[in-house]
């Protein structure tokens, strides 16, 4: 089973004031196991990138002013996605500002909502922790991911992030956990037998006549101070 796990960096937040997309990630998971395989573009927007979303993801105009325009990364970026499963956090977002993208390039393309099944984990998130916040980062927090290197939103590295919040959402690595631990248990088991087969010759040293001597007079001390001696045969 492939998926594709996806995000995206906009120059705003509405597609209805002109908004458009600047960076795509993507991430390939192949039966749940991540396999290294990436997609990522910066593309130029045509337009201004809004303040407010410069301080979200530091992605400048001067920076995408000599990337790639959407049209021209769109065959690409549909040949990488296939017909698979798709996942995003709010996808509705990520999506809508996709399939506004295509149909400005294309007006007879196919939309990505028509093209293949969204897993929107913003949804499953809310069902599993409802009345509490479920953005990426908070998500990251509460199933303990690293944030270091998350110093401001970029799509390759949410979709990484969002890529292990789904699996930890949907029931983890079962498949890897699976062989990891029993290969674990066989390890450990092998020691344990190793151990138990094998005989030992223990050395048994006897007290000397000193030493029963002293043990005795420690003893009866024991004994007067507090009217009994749990150590004396005759007391036990």
């Amino acid at each position: 089973m492939r998926q594709i796990v996806l995000d995206t960096e906009t120059t705003g937040l509405k597609t209805e004031e002109g908004h458009r997309v600047i960076e795509i990630g993507c991430v390939e998971l192949i039966d749940r196991q991540f396999t290294g395989n990436t997609l990522q573009y910066y593309i130029n927007p045509e337009r201004k990138v809004d303040a407010e979303a410069l301080s979200v993801h530091g992605i400048t105009n001067e920076f995408l002013v000599n990337k790639p325009i959407f049209s021209e990364i769109l065959p690409d970026f549909l040949h990488f996605i296939g017909n698979d499963e798709l996942i995003a956090h709010n996808a509705e977002f990520d999506i809508g500002f996709l399939n506004y993208e295509i149909q400005r390039a294309n007006k007879t393309a196919k939309l990505l909502s028509d093209l293949v099944t969204v897993i929107d984990t913003l949804k499953i998130a809310r069902k599993m922790f409802p009345g509490q916040r479920n953005s990426l980062d908070a998500l990251c927090k509460r199933f303990k991911i690293d944030l270091s290197e998350r110093k401001l939103h970029g799509a390759l590295l949410d979709a990484h992030l969002l890529a292990r919040v789904y699996l930890c959402l949907t029931g983890g690595q079962t498949t890897l956990f699976a062989v990891e631990e029993s290969e674990a248990v066989a390890e450990q088991s092998k020691s344990v037998k190793k151990i138990r087969s094998k005989k030992r010759n223990l050395l048994i040293v006897n007290s000397s006549a000193e030493e029963l001597s002293l043990h005795a007079k420690r003893l009866a001390e024991i004994k007067k101070l507090s009217g009994k001696c749990l150590w004396e045969d005759n007391d036990i």
